[in-house]
């Protein structure tokens, strides 16, 4: 392991000046699930490492203005757990309970599942559904970005060296949303394919859709062709099953270790049909 200064500010301003002047050569760290296992291979070698776990405006899941704030070190455990979360966004706190095993929930968090922008991360499809933004903080001011236009590709993402991701904030959706995920096992599994579905209601007819997909692009991506397939439609196992068949012509799986390209399409095309069927509340 290459050695390194590390900083552990307890402020944002702390953070974000320590940013301003270093960012290009130092790496963030919350739960350092990711990191400190690619620092150790050396396949990250910063001069710096800053350790945001003990800003205490990062913590924490509130509330406020019509919308959830998740703080950035908020964790996957954190996340599962929240009362106010498996009430409105039952979606995300699926997603987070299917992050890992135990260890993993409790040190890994939202800030490290986005910024680390892997195409199979299960929080961020599940947050993609949601229409979900990021809020991105520098010393000279703070933007929101859509989820959508977060990431470029796979480890990529549009965070400026001088910026730090401090909060993802959710409008609280009318609607069902669903997060379904397929691993090799049932822990500790990166998705072969998941699916996060998110659909507004009005008996059998829908209003509005959101189809989100992940590990079967360079980055999860959302399907607008499949979402406008349904809207103002009564959602029939029929135009289900077309849907789910058109939302995975979105997608460019590769072959890996976990999964030949034709499988993640095979499957990933089951695994949203079910999502669907059970977002639209119709009973099999």
């Amino acid at each position: 392991m290459r050695r390194f200064e590390f900083y552990s500010p307890r402020s944002l301003g702390e953070a974000l000046r320590f940013l301003s002047e270093k960012g290009d050569r130092a790496k963030v760290v919350a739960g350092g699930t990711d990191l400190i296992p690619r620092l150790r291979e050396g396949i990250s070698r910063p001069d710096f490492v800053l350790n945001v776990l003990e800003i205490g405006e990062l913590c924490g899941i509130r509330e406020a203005d019509e919308a959830l704030h998740i703080g950035a070190t908020a964790t996957h455990t954190e996340i599962a757990e929240s009362p106010v979360l498996q009430r409105i966004c039952p979606a995300l706190t699926q997603a987070a309970a299917s992050v890992g095993g135990p260890p993993v929930r409790n040190r890994g968090t939202i800030g490290g599942n986005i910024v680390n922008a892997s195409p199979a991360a299960d929080l961020a499809c599940a947050l993609l559904a949601l229409d979900a933004e990021a809020v991105l903080r520098s010393e000279k001011g703070s933007r929101a970005v859509a989820l959508g236009d977060f990431f470029t590709g796979p480890g990529q993402t549009v965070i400026r060296p001088d910026e730090l991701l401090t909060e993802v904030t959710v409008r609280a959706p009318k609607g069902k949303g669903v997060f379904r995920k397929l691993g090799r096992r049932q822990a500790m599994s990166l998705s072969i394919v998941n699916v996060a579905i998110s659909l507004e209601m009005e008996g059998k007819i829908c209003r509005k859709s959101r189809i989100a997909l992940g590990s079967v692009a360079p980055t999860p991506i959302l399907c607008p062709q499949a979402e406008q397939m349904l809207v103002n439609k009564e959602t029939t196992p029929e135009l289900l099953v077309k849907c789910a068949v058109e939302a995975m012509r979105s997608s460019k799986p590769i072959d890996d270790q976990r999964a030949k390209a034709w499988y993640r399409i095979e499957a990933g095309t089951v695994l949203l049909r079910r999502a669907l069927t059970e977002a639209a509340g119709i009973q099999t």
